[in-house]
């Protein structure tokens, strides 16, 4: 009856239906993978936040001419492929007014749309 109970909690464990936990066994790993994911994420949105904060003033007016070098740099450092570039500048045009005056959101909109 105990190995029964025991077997049956190990089979349950390793379900592949979708959990809060996942799947126990995996967890360090897991763990690793997301440090090193959280780790690049943050040295990316650092490049990107010093491209942006350090030529806000250029890029404002780059983003309304449909572009410019310190834009193309903030971009480059967020991982926006060039295909999507002239797409991307359309839309933070049309939410200038979010950007306008808030650095830290154009970083978020950066982030959001590159692929790395």
């Amino acid at each position: 009856m105990r190995i029964s109970l025991i077997s049956l909690i190990f089979i349950a464990a390793c379900s592949s239906d979708a959990n809060h936990i996942g799947n126990p066994l995996l967890l360090p790993v897991n763990a690793l993978t997301s440090m090193t994911e959280n780790a690049i994420y943050t040295q990316r949105r650092g490049q990107v936040e010093l491209a942006v904060k350090s030529t806000f003033d250029q890029i404002i007016p780059e983003i309304n001419s449909g572009g410019g070098p310190a834009i193309s740099t903030a971009m480059e450092a967020a991982g926006i492929p060039l295909a999507e570039r002239p797409a991307r500048l359309t839309q933070l045009r049309g939410d200038i007014g979010l950007y306008d005056a808030n650095p830290g959101a154009l970083v978020t909109a950066l982030m959001v749309y590159g692929s790395n």
